[in-house]
């Protein structure tokens, strides 16, 4: 019996585990250290291997999957550096409460600051952002297997835990590691079953928190501001407002920016009115009831920092980051409101009178205006690129949104959309982005990952340098038979910084819009992927239609003159201002 034999049955008891526990998906890039980890990961029929060149490229591929998939999603590497490429992947992990698997393969601890070849310290690589840090023995005989294995469920149970997040697995292995062939006996003990969720617990605890919130606050002006929202998503939080006579502000990642008639309705203009200081002003609520993660915009930002505030969430970790909520509810936003309905569907408590009836009317009147605005212009806006997109894409798609502008113009100028007559979950559109930590950096990879979930036809929607700053996961997978739109706003760089106080510097377009040569379709012929250029607003969908007809990776190019869409963005203040001075 050899060692590389031992090693590959221990890391066969640990991909056991993860298998037992739910783990469908592995992402691997190639190395020697991590030979049995690739084995063991590679011989088991329960899980699909994706294989990447490039580790970094690999997490966020990983991060996808899991995203999509909401079940976790193993990562495994060689030592060394390769291991430190996980750690932009494993941040946005944890701040946005992705269930990922780390198994970073590793020198013995002998040989740990002795300057061996290829070996750092990789104890708490990646710190506080891990859920655990977990480090089974160097396998040296059969008996070890067992103690990867438990590994191996300690890790899914800590990564699915509260909260959900990333868990490292250090797996140490001493040469040689090919194995020679010879069976290692390794009988494993059961897996443990995990006992079912103490529902009746979580529901008593809402139900104390919904009765104390209702006596404090029914009655009361309040708006519900809807931030990112883990599934299953129901109508519960929309049926709230419509309970309590508070409008829905509803972030396209919520899930929830929905027309869904009597059950409750999104608001369509939400960001252009809170945006309104003089409309603001005269609408200011009493209250706002945050579900779900902080707020994405500055508008909502604000309308949170001036309003009591209450938050209703128990997964993220600063749905307050300012510390300024006069309370916080530790339950499940759906299950809250959800509770909130069957008690008082029929004794519905005080409602302030015309409150929602004038944000409604306001928002209408408001859509309206954009729309009519937006509808002539023939030259493509990264606003209405947003707006039409989502409302084109089909019942069960998924919409990966960009981070920096995108996910603020989506946010913007979505429309809400009516729900299928008969729907689950599956049927709505999921819209998925890295917000946990906002960074633009892995999310072409990230939105390949969740092409290959089989969460939906998958579209994406991003800045040009979010799409150059990943280049390089098109490079390597763009070929692959994965099937996902990309659709590419071409404004010449980084023109957020042009809408924030950085605008006013002399430097701006040389440190922060940094402008770029690149030929996106020359980049596209180099992956092997499909790519066409959009010209004209009205050509967009058209030119989306047919790249998803298409299949495969496909990129649609969306040529922006940024000095002109700053010009458009101002017209669009002007038309809101307008139609709310008038009212």
């Amino acid at each position: 019996m050899g060692l590389g034999d031992v090693s590959l049955a221990c890391a066969a008891a640990l991909v056991d585990a993860l298998a037992h526990r739910g783990v469908r998906h592995a992402c691997l890039s190639p190395g020697s250290r991590s030979t049995p980890l690739a084995l063991a990961l590679a011989r088991d029929d329960r899980i699909q291997i994706h294989m990447h060149l490039d580790e970094r490229s690999a997490a966020f591929f990983a991060l996808g999957i899991a995203k999509a998939s909401a079940a976790p999603v193993a990562l495994a590497c060689t030592s060394g550096t390769a291991a430190a490429e996980y750690l932009p992947a494993v941040v946005e992990a944890s701040q946005s409460r992705t269930p990922i698997v780390v198994l970073t393969a590793d020198r013995p601890p002998r040989l740990r600051g002795t300057g061996a070849n290829q070996t750092i310290d990789q104890t708490d690589l990646y710190g506080r952002y891990a859920r655990a840090y977990l480090e089974p023995p160097v396998p040296a005989t059969a008996a070890d297997a067992a103690a990867w294995h438990d590994t191996g469920l300690r890790a899914v149970a800590a990564a699915g835990g509260t909260p959900v997040g990333p868990v490292h697995v250090n797996c140490p292995f001493d040469e040689p590691l090919v194995p020679v062939g010879e069976r290692v006996s390794t009988p494993l003990p059961p897996a443990e079953e995990t006992g079912p969720e103490a529902r009746g617990i979580e529901e008593d605890a809402a139900r104390e928190s919904l009765e104390g919130f209702l006596a404090t606050h029914a009655g009361r002006r309040g708006v519900i501001a809807l931030g990112p929202l883990p599934p299953p998503r129901t109508l519960s939080l929309l049926s709230l407002g419509a309970l309590l006579g508070w409008p829905v502000l509803a972030e396209p990642l919520s899930g929830l920016r929905l027309d869904a008639g009597r059950a409750g309705r999104a608001l369509a203009a939400g960001q252009l009115l809170i945006g309104d200081p003089d409309w603001l002003e005269r609408h200011r609520p009493d209250v706002v009831l945050q579900a779900g993660a902080a707020p994405t915009t500055r508008a909502t930002q604000a309308l949170v920092a001036g309003s009591s505030l209450v938050v209703l969430d128990r997964m993220h970790l600063d749905p307050d980051p300012e510390r300024t909520a006069e309370r916080r509810i530790l339950a499940d936003p759906e299950l809250f409101a959800a509770l909130a309905w069957d008690a008082h569907a029929e004794d519905r408590p005080d409602a302030p009178d015309g409150w929602l009836e004038a944000w409604s009317r306001a928002d209408l009147l408001t859509r309206a205006a954009v729309d009519r605005t937006l509808d002539p212009w023939i030259e493509p806006f990264e606003g209405r690129v947003a707006r039409d997109l989502a409302a084109f894409l089909p019942h069960g798609a998924v919409l990966c949104i960009g981070s920096s502008s995108p996910v603020r113009d989506l946010d913007t100028f979505m429309a809400p959309r009516r729900p299928p007559r008969v729907w689950t979950t599956r049927d709505l559109l999921r819209v998925l982005g890295n917000r946990g930590a906002s960074g633009i950096d892995g999310f072409v990879s990230t939105a390949l990952g969740v092409a290959v979930a089989d969460a939906g036809p998958t579209y994406a929607l991003m800045g040009d340098l979010t799409f150059l700053h990943d280049a390089g996961a098109l490079l390597w997978s763009g070929a692959d038979d994965i099937d996902l739109v990309l659709v590419v706003l071409a404004n010449g760089g980084g023109e957020l910084f042009s809408l924030l106080p950085q605008r006013d510097l002399p430097e701006l377009r040389d440190l922060f819009v940094t402008p770029h040569q690149i030929d996106l379709s020359a980049l596209c012929i180099a992956a092997g992927v499909g790519h066409e250029r959009v010209l004209r607003g009205d050509d967009l969908l058209a030119a989306v239609q047919r790249a998803a007809r298409a299949g495969g990776t496909r990129v649609v190019e969306v040529t922006i003159d940024p000095e002109r869409g700053r010009d458009r963005r101002a017209e669009i203040r002007a038309a809101v201002a307008r139609t709310l001075s008038d009212r």
